[in-house]
């Protein structure tokens, strides 16, 4: 008997072991200069009937903080780089700030502060970005909101001073001193070092036809680090790898790293090589595919990179060439400028409403450790688990917030017990209105 149970125990150590650190989103870049944009509400159903379980918004617009407030999507708002001086130099204003964008949403996960600021030739603000970031922190800390809510600030790629090979990446001299001290404040909170790279721009320094399979994850032969001896097979994983090569090497390899926005335009000025709809599917598509696989980049395995697309829609007010006002997934009209496979169904493709129906899925924002907790305690319950093991319908994506959500549904649809107490797992559960079901895998509903 001990050792049949014993060999029980085993079974359910592997089966539901954490998949493991590498789990990461999509999210998705939400700017709003524009003004042919749809309703915040009817972006806020496009949102939940999409694959993207996070979305940024440039600033803290009031109207779509209310929107997103009641969905399952983990919210990233900004401030914005006018508010710097003020946030630096008025602890009270940081309050206030925090007080007014914060409080009317409870599934804000990031502010970020600022944005590309060590890029810009403007020293005094340089100078104010990691005051501001400090005294929002602190706003946060009083309100007890710290361990929650993140601060960090966006950078360009233009922070690295080498970049190519990889594994010479390393920060700008000019702006190293600055960096070290956002840095040290990243990862005294825990909070994500965000950088903006784009793949499009360097096959626009280079627009050959090698270059162009080398960006867009198309077959290749790849390009050796002189350095590392790694063979990059895409432009994406080199442009990530170089900024990780560059935060080790001033000691900082416990702070993570997070795409704050990507993309492909998807038309552009008769100058404006490879912007075309299909190099923007091919880009995203293949993009997408790549983080789901949760492979990794060469220096960080199995460690997919958590990623926010730019961008939702296209915003019509932005200077520049047309490119600059070509990267949305999105139409005003809520149709897909061309189809990656961001809608999870049909159904609400055809619609973009709530069904009819109720699910029970974790919270935006809860972690993994909890999440894995709640897929142990609903599988070890007598339900069914067999979709989410290796080969089910629902196996994949194979990530813990994944196979928890169809754990945690499955549980509340076979219970006698209270619907509140049972989606509820200790706080990090929720009931969506929105219909989760995708592909061949199916979520039971009330």
């Amino acid at each position: 008997m001990a050792v049949l149970l014993l060999f029980l125990l085993l079974i359910f150590i592997f089966t539901f072991t954490p998949l493991s650190q590498s789990q990461s989103f999509l999210g998705v870049y939400y700017g709003q200069f524009a003004d042919n944009l749809p309703p915040p509400e009817s972006t806020a159903n496009l949102l939940k009937s999409s694959a993207f379980q996070k979305v940024r918004l440039s600033g803290s617009d009031p109207a779509a903080i209310k929107a997103l407030a009641n969905t399952n999507i983990a919210i990233t708002i900004g401030a914005s780089n006018s508010d710097i001086p003020h946030l630096a130099s008025d602890p009270t204003f940081a309050q206030k700030w925090i007080d007014t964008n914060v409080a009317p949403a409870s599934n804000i996960v990031s502010i970020n502060v600022g944005y590309e600021v060590l890029s810009y030739n403007d020293r005094n603000l340089r100078a104010q970005l990691l005051p501001a970031m400090q005294n929002l922190h602190t706003a946060l800390e009083s309100a007890g909101l710290a361990g929650e809510i993140k601060v960090s600030t966006v950078h360009s790629m233009a922070v690295l001073g080498r970049s190519d090979p990889p594994s010479s990446g390393s920060f700008d001299p000019a702006i190293e001193d600055l960096l070290r001290g956002v840095l040290s404040f990243n990862n005294a909170t825990g909070s994500a070092f965000a950088i903006n790279p784009y793949p499009y721009f360097a096959y626009r320094s280079d627009p050959s036809p090698e270059t162009l399979a080398f960006c867009l994850f198309w077959p290749n032969s790849g390009r050796v680090d002189s350095g590392s001896k790694i063979n990059y097979t895409n432009m994406f994983d080199a442009q990530v790898d170089g900024v990780r090569w560059a935060l080790d090497r001033i000691g900082f390899k416990g702070v993570e790293i997070v795409v704050a926005e990507t993309g492909w335009p998807y038309r552009g000025d008769e100058e404006e090589v490879g912007a075309s709809v299909e190099n923007a599917k091919a880009y995203n598509e293949n993009l997408i595919a790549h983080l789901r696989s949760t492979i990794g980049t060469p220096m960080m395995p199995g460690r997919s990179v958590d990623i926010y697309l730019f961008s939702l829609y296209d915003e019509n007010h932005k200077p520049g060439p047309t490119s600059e006002r070509s990267f949305g997934l999105f139409k005003p009209d809520l149709t897909m400028a061309y189809d990656v496979g961001l809608i999870q169904t049909p159904a609400a493709a055809a619609t973009l409403k709530p069904s009819k129906g109720r699910w029970c899925v974790g919270k935006a924002g809860v972690g993994d450790v909890k999440m894995q907790a709640n897929l142990d305690y609903a599988c070890g319950q007598g339900i069914d688990c067999s979709p989410i093991q290796p080969g089910g319908a629902c196996f994949e994506p194979a990530t813990v917030i994944a196979h928890a959500n169809y754990a945690m549904n499955l549980f509340f649809h076979n219970s006698d017990k209270d619907p509140s107490i049972t989606c509820d797992f200790a706080q990090t559960a929720t009931l969506s209105s929105t219909d989760p079901s995708y592909d061949k895998c199916i979520y039971p509903s009330s």
